[in-house]
């Protein structure tokens, strides 16, 4: 669907991630760019618009206020046009008089702002969002019932979850892979048969909890505490943040009625980094076990998008007196894991740091793939970002007959600024990381595939617009880099029923020609941007990373295989299946020149969502 109508001339402050910092008081106050760019819409719109506009917690009694605050700008806007609908009309005229068409056919009316640093817009403060076109005389907010919008398809649709939906799972003790994505409300049961819900990982099937920390960057500290079973919800949880000002102190206070909650603050000392990991560390009576997800601990996160996770076996205790190197894996996992937790330098982290000393970890297959905040030289670049992902590649992959015809997928729900054309950052850097495979010194080029959601894709999607929220990609940044949207390919999951499942999960793998194999896999915290995976410096002899990202490498040879074959028909999950799970279809599908991005800070108003809604980012 072109949306050449609805696009304004917006100038404002974006970051590189999903998880930007949030808005520093209790009211998020919205106000407008002070530049419009040339192509001004006339005196009299202007007019109508309030110098500022206070977007206070009106729906209160619907939600709390809390949650209004919670996550990105791009969230909290989700989040208020759910609580605040704007139904559509057969006649909208939001944002027509700001129509100005771009003459490459972008569909868009675009401003010619400076580049941005890294998702900052020179430095101003990251509450800034687009003045927006009068609204439309005859779009009517409608009254909320309980906290969300009417749906279309009844409250089942996305509301109430089905009885069986918290049923516990237990996954194949001999699933070689342990690779899951979390349940989806509004799916067919099937589509959810092997996947997860985080009531699932934490449930007394899986060990008989003594105490965890939840590394994230968003929380709901009451949903989360009720996530754990009620023998369970006592302990003590020890949460690793990245919050700062405001934001903490909403955070503290969110945990005020439960004593056993603790704080660790990840350390962010340059500018624009998130604490972007989402880990859980669960120390049972029976063991240890690792859990590196893509979900923020929210309940948006874990009902109607597509999330992925990697759940480590239940590592047992060593005998007393084992050496200091003893319940090491073949792929180093434990010592890697003890690295990226002491990168925080952090004490609360101690004593996690020798629980994971004192188990076994040797069962584990999958390398872990870190970045912590720094600016690293020699040896140390290797170990962080994409050159620890290069690095890996380089050591642990075989060259493939017809290398270059192997492509390089990658699929995230967000976008950093890439700079004025390829050879910047994406393929001078991350794309040769992904192309490495094996010690060839030959350097291929071939096909690259970037799987982010069109505008259809989240008009048609469960939640409606508001999925938009979760893919926050910026009008000014997308403005500066149409040369990337050539790459761009649909959000397609028919085999696994989750094409209307909005993804919040990150996955990066290389496929052979006929999309049937993978010579490797990774799920990961990490979008595409610089901030989440490193940029080199000073004539790339220092790697300079922003943000804290997690994520877990599958190689064919730690499962002593030669490649992965993608499984088609992924379910209903079985033990017995040897098909790696894809949570999208193969081969991507490209854009139609009618398809735009998803950009979450402009209006859609010409068609409505599967709740009868339009889209105003206010």
């Amino acid at each position: 669907m072109s949306q050449d109508s609805q696009h304004g001339k917006w100038n404002v402050s974006s970051s590189d991630d999903d998880d930007d910092v949030l808005p520093p008081s209790g009211t998020a106050t919205f106000k407008p760019a002070s530049n419009l760019s040339s192509h001004r819409p006339s005196p009299s719109i202007l007019e109508t618009v309030p110098a500022t506009v206070e977007v206070k917690p009106a729906a209160a009694a619907a939600a709390p206020a809390s949650s209004l605050l919670i996550g990105s700008e791009a969230r909290q806007i989700a989040t208020m046009n759910q609580l605040n609908p704007v139904k559509y009309e057969t006649n909208p005229s939001l944002a027509g008089k700001r129509k100005k068409d771009v003459p490459d056919g972008s569909g868009w009316a675009l401003s010619d702002s400076d580049d941005d640093d890294d998702g900052s817009a020179n430095g101003k403060s990251l509450t800034n969002v687009p003045k927006r076109a009068p609204p439309n005389p005859t779009a009517k907010k409608v009254k909320v019932e309980k906290g969300r919008p009417p749906s279309p398809h009844g409250r089942l649709y996305y509301m109430d979850e089905p009885e069986d939906f918290f049923e516990s799972s237990v996954p194949c003790l001999n699933d070689a892979y342990r690779f899951y994505l979390t349940k989806v409300t509004g799916l067919d049961r099937k589509n959810n048969s092997g996947a997860l819900h985080i009531r699932d990982i934490l449930s007394p099937l899986f060990g008989t909890l003594k105490e965890s920390v939840q590394f994230n960057y968003c929380f709901d500290i009451e949903w989360m505490v009720k996530q754990y079973p009620s023998e369970f919800r006592d302990l003590p949880v020890l949460i690793v943040h990245g919050d700062k000002r405001e934001a903490k102190a909403r955070l503290l206070q969110q945990a005020q009625p439960f004593p056993r909650v603790r704080f660790c603050q990840a350390k962010l000392d340059i500018a624009f980094g998130t604490h972007h990991t989402k880990m859980m560390l669960l120390w049972y009576e029976e063991g240890f076990r690792v859990v590196i997800l893509t979900s923020n601990l929210i309940r948006a996160d874990w009902y109607q998008k597509t999330q992925g996770m990697w759940m480590s076996p239940l590592f047992p205790r060593l005998p007393e007196g084992s050496s200091a190197t003893a319940g090491e894996s073949p792929t180093f996992f434990k010592r890697d894991l003890l690295k990226y937790l002491a990168s925080y330098r952090a004490p609360e982290l101690e004593e996690w740091i020798q629980r994971i000393k004192d188990h076994d970890l040797s069962e584990t297959r999958v390398y872990l793939v870190g970045s912590s905040p720094g600016r690293y030289v020699g040896p140390e670049m290797e170990h962080w970002g994409h050159l620890r992902l290069r690095k890996l590649l380089y050591d642990h992959t075989d060259l493939m007959p017809n290398e270059e015809r192997w492509p390089v997928i990658g699929q995230f729900s967000s976008i950093g600024s890439m700079g004025l054309d390829k050879t910047k950052w994406l393929a001078g850097e991350f794309q040769r990381t992904m192309t490495t495979l094996g010690k060839s010194a030959l350097r291929s080029d071939p096909p690259l595939y970037l799987v982010y959601p069109s505008v259809e894709d989240v008009r048609t999607s469960l939640e409606g617009y508001p999925a938009g929220g979760s893919l926050p990609y910026s009008i000014q940044t997308a403005q500066k880099q149409l040369w990337l949207h050539s790459y761009f390919h649909r959000w397609t999951a028919n085999s696994t029923g989750r094409s209307h499942a909005m993804p919040h999960i990150k996955t990066y793998m290389r496929a052979s020609p006929d999309f049937t194999q993978l010579a490797w896999f990774l799920v990961t915290s990490a979008n595409l941007s610089k901030a989440a995976w490193g940029a080199l410096e000073k004539n790339n002899t220092q790697l300079m990373v922003r943000s804290y990202e997690l994520g877990v490498l599958f190689i064919p040879s730690a499962f002593n295989m030669k490649t992965f074959p993608v499984n088609k028909n992924p379910f209903p999950a079985s033990s017995s299946s040897s098909g790696f799970l894809v949570p999208f279809d193969l081969p991507p599908t490209s854009y139609s020149p009618e398809d735009q991005p998803w950009i979450w800070n402009i209006p859609y108003s010409q068609a409505p969502d599967t709740h009868g809604n339009v889209w105003v980012p206010s």
